[in-house]
């Protein structure tokens, strides 16, 4: 079982930047890809970014290119760093993990998720 935890969410103003962390414990993900998403109140889960575990190549979506990176900070984590911030940034932010694909963009692609983190921003 891999079990996956964020952390670094809080509260920050418009054009603020925040550092998310994803914590991977249990069994190893030897290949696949990981992810961050977003839900906010009465929306769908979103995709934001990817990176593959195998290759390091990472995929963005629009909202988020530019202002995010994404990066593997360690063999057991992955980071999401979000610049320039903005009210509708706000957003629970789930990180995922997947042994089948190596940048999937659809929730149902990922087996692993953790609990999540909030970040608000506010104007």
């Amino acid at each position: 079982q891999v079990r996956l935890a964020e952390s670094g969410g809080g509260s920050v103003q418009t054009g603020a930047s925040l550092n998310l962390s994803c914590a991977v414990s249990g069994r190893t993900l030897a290949g696949g890809g990981m992810s961050w998403f977003r839900q906010a109140p009465g929306k769908e889960r979103e995709f934001q970014a990817a990176i593959s575990l195998h290759s390091g190549a990472t995929r963005y979506a629009d909202s988020a290119r530019g202002r995010f990176a994404i990066a593997r900070d360690t063999q057991n984590s992955v980071l999401l760093q979000m610049n320039s911030l903005k009210p509708e940034d706000s957003a629970v932010y789930y990180c995922a993990a997947t042994r089948k694909y190596a940048l999937a963009s659809l929730p149902h692609n990922y087996e692993y998720w953790g609990q999540g983190t909030q970040v608000t921003v506010s104007s």
